[in-house]
């Protein structure tokens, strides 16, 4: 598979036997440290975790060169398993307590993703046009009790924790997200927007 150069340059530095490896895996966690620090900040707690998920991530990233088809950015690529990294460790770490009353408000709707510090003005434009569709789509095309689970989960609660609390069961919440993400596909694409576009939002 031919990529770019800048994304051959870094998987050339990371592979085991090159001589520049060291300093490219500790160019990389700095990087990803940078990125899942903007990404958590606004978590309580968040923080806490940044280190031990951006150390888990470099090694995930390594480890899975075979999974990277170079359709975005390598450090994309490498951002994004960071994310869902943080976001399964901050859910099983700071979640045990959270109440779901706050969970249906409109106000909880927090979307946030990591940033590519080397993402050009384009991609974050469309970024924002993404994540403006997404709570445009969740406000007009989901039932109530469809917005309050994607709402739950964007929010970062698990879905154990939404399911004790709806009084509900995982399949039947794992049913009620399944059919949501269909209603959120089917508006993405009408809107010209594709499941390659969105990468954590309907995976």
């Amino acid at each position: 598979m031919i990529f770019n150069r800048e994304d051959s340059h870094w998987i050339s530095r990371l592979q085991e036997q090159s001589p520049e490896r060291e300093t490219a895996v500790a160019e990389l966690r700095n990087l990803l440290v940078r990125g899942l620090t903007g990404f958590l900040k606004h978590r309580p707690g968040g923080l806490l975790i940044v280190e031990d998920a951006a150390q888990e991530a470099t090694l995930k990233v390594i480890d899975s060169f075979d999974q990277f088809e170079g359709r975005s950015r390598f450090t994309t690529w490498a951002m994004t398993v960071a994310t869902r990294i943080a976001i399964s460790s901050f859910r099983r770490k700071h979640f045990q307590d959270v109440s779901l009353e706050g969970v249906s408000a409109d106000q909880c709707l927090k979307i946030q993703v990591a940033v590519d510090e080397h993402c050009s003005v384009e991609e974050e434009h469309d970024r924002k046009l993404i994540l403006q569709k997404l709570g445009q789509l969740i406000d007009t095309q989901l039932s109530d009790r469809q917005k309050i689970a994607v709402r739950a989960l964007l929010d970062g609660l698990p879905v154990e924790e939404i399911a004790i609390r709806t009084e509900s069961n995982r399949n039947a919440v794992y049913k009620l997200i399944h059919d949501a993400r269909m209603k959120l596909r089917e508006g993405f694409e009408q809107a010209g927007i594709f499941a390659d576009d969105l990468q954590i939002f309907l995976n």
